[in-house]
């Protein structure tokens, strides 16, 4: 009991930390490169317009990048105070991206940001030009890396298990890097930091119009922020569609919850819109129909004939495993060498994951007695089960079924928004194109109240990958229980309230800063 406590104290405070993290992340990755195109069209224009324009932006970025860091900080920190086992286990791996994204990712945006904010009027105008274009840079670069990380957690790849010091250690670099989980978790966070930023600026530059102030500044931002926000849009919209297909390939599960979905057939359908039957239980699987009828898993539903089995598999009458049949097994898949196999039960992959965990004893007692044949059995028996490792640690099938309600109506809620935003996109180019946006206060109030609407988006994109893929810190190898510190279960509670006061204090004081900088305007 104390070790689930600890458990569930510390994956809360994880959730804390990366959900104010990520208040301030897009909107810093977002600005860089709105605030580079204005700057590219004051150098080439010589419009004294276009530098006070990217100045207002700049200071609204060098806010918001501040506390960014901060927040970062602490987010990292908890990998060696919290999840130690888990920072043993993934040996160099994870640690590798990370330093990267400081060395040379933060290094740089932090050096050209020092020359972008305060540079102005003290090098050349290409120059300072060049420090704005590199910091827009430095800032997808470090989302790349750490996105390559996380990637790897949702889909471990080149690297190979050392049973001697029980780590994982990298064997190939450019497979961890250029996985496709990476690639496509990489194009889909970046756009959607793009669009946030787009609304960001268009809600504020509404602002504006609505106090009928500053309104040749807020049309101008507000054009470029609509169109560079629906382009990004469409590659957002693209990206979620690679994105579902490599989470239907590499972590089923993750799809199920997100759909919804218990028992499948060929053909599945997408579930567009639906409410969920909370009498719905996975711990009762029954296998007669009639108990099935009686617990259906959607009170309403409104779905799209053959949607899912597109998107998993590219084929209109291709199978697509629900939940329960991911827990019993015995259907057909392709793995990732593109060869067909029968799917083990969780009960199953129970079994040779405990094999081994047993293994594993096995090499370290023979080691230690000097026995090599033995270690080589051993070896033997626990690479041939690897693959299953995490799933010893697991004590009933149904523990591997994540939050099916959360990730279902995160999805949803990510999904509808999305939609929402083309739309705002779209009508505001209309709006801009016939000279409309100063004079629609409906609009305006629109655009602000879209603002909190982009914040909850991007939080229910996060919410669906990392809760989706739980229990698993790395897929099929560690669950949370076995990766957590031996630290007590007050010590983390007592820390959560700390960094819940002191993100609170920061994210008030970031909001108190920023409504000042918005409240003088550009020309302040």
């Amino acid at each position: 009991m104390l070790l689930a406590s600890l458990v569930d104290l510390s994956r809360l405070q994880f959730a804390l930390t990366a959900m104010f993290h990520w208040i301030f992340v897009p909107l810093t990755i977002g600005l860089g490169f709105i605030i580079a195109i204005m700057e590219t069209y004051y150098v080439r224009t010589g419009n004294e317009f276009w530098k006070r324009t990217t100045k207002f932006w700049m200071k609204i970025f060098a806010v918001n990048f501040a506390i960014g860091v901060a927040t970062g900080i602490i987010l990292e920190f908890q990998f060696g105070t919290n999840w130690s086992n888990y920072s043993w286990f993934v040996g160099d791996i994870f640690g590798a991206p990370l330093a990267i994204e400081g060395i040379l990712a933060f290094f740089m945006e932090t050096t050209f940001f020092a020359i972008m904010f305060f540079g102005w009027n003290k090098v050349s105008k290409k120059a300072h030009l060049l420090s704005t274009w590199l910091v827009a840079f430095g800032t997808a670069l470090s989302a790349l890396w750490i996105l390559v990380a996380n990637a790897w957690m949702q889909y471990p790849i080149g690297m190979e298990f050392n049973p001697d010091t029980a780590r994982n250690e990298m064997v190939d670099f450019w497979a961890v890097a250029t996985s496709p989980v990476a690639l496509n978790k990489f194009i889909h966070t970046i756009t959607n930091a793009y669009v946030l930023g787009s609304v960001v600026v268009i809600g504020i530059s509404s602002w504006y119009l609505l106090q009928k102030r500053e309104e040749e500044f807020s049309r101008r931002s507000i054009k470029i922020a609509a169109i560079f926000g629906l382009i990004s849009l469409v590659v957002l919209i693209w990206s979620g569609d690679g994105s579902g297909y490599q989470v239907s390939q590499k972590q089923p599960m993750k799809l199920a919850a997100m759909e919804g979905l218990y028992r499948s057939s060929n053909g599945t359908p997408l579930v567009a819109f639906g409410i969920l039957n909370p009498k719905k239980n996975v711990s009762a699987m029954v296998d007669d129909s009639i108990g099935y009828e009686l617990e259906k898993p959607y009170i309403f539903n409104i779905s799209i004939p053959q949607g899912l089995s597109l998107l998993a598999n590219r084929k209109f009458d291709s199978f697509v495993p629900g939940i329960e049949d991911i827990l019993k097994g015995g259907y057909t898949y392709t793995d990732v060498n593109g060869e067909q196999q029968v799917a083990l039960s969780v009960e199953e992959k129970i079994v040779r994951g405990k094999s081994a965990i047993a293994a594993l004893a096995l090499y370290n007692k023979a080691k230690e007695a000097g026995d090599d044949e033995g270690k080589e059995i051993a070896r033997k028996q626990l690479m041939d089960n690897f693959e299953h490792f995490g799933y010893g640690f697991i004590k009933n099938p149904q523990d591997i079924v994540p939050n099916v309600p959360l990730t279902f109506y995160a999805f949803r809620v990510m999904v509808i928004l999305g939609g929402y935003f083309i739309l705002l996109f779209l009508l505001t180019i209309f709006m801009e194109r016939k000279s409309l946006i100063g004079k629609s206060r409906w609009f305006q109030y629109m655009a602000i109240t879209s603002v909190p609407l982009v914040y909850i988006c991007s939080q229910a994109g996060w919410i669906v990958a990392e809760v989706g893929r739980q229990p698993w810190t790395i897929q099929n190898l560690l669950p949370v229980q076995a990766s957590v510190s031996g630290v007590s279960s007050s010590s983390v509670l007592v820390t959560i309230i700390l960094f819940f006061v002191l993100f609170s204090v920061l994210l008030i004081a970031e909001l108190a800063i920023l409504f000042k900088v918005i409240k003088k305007g550009p020309g302040a």
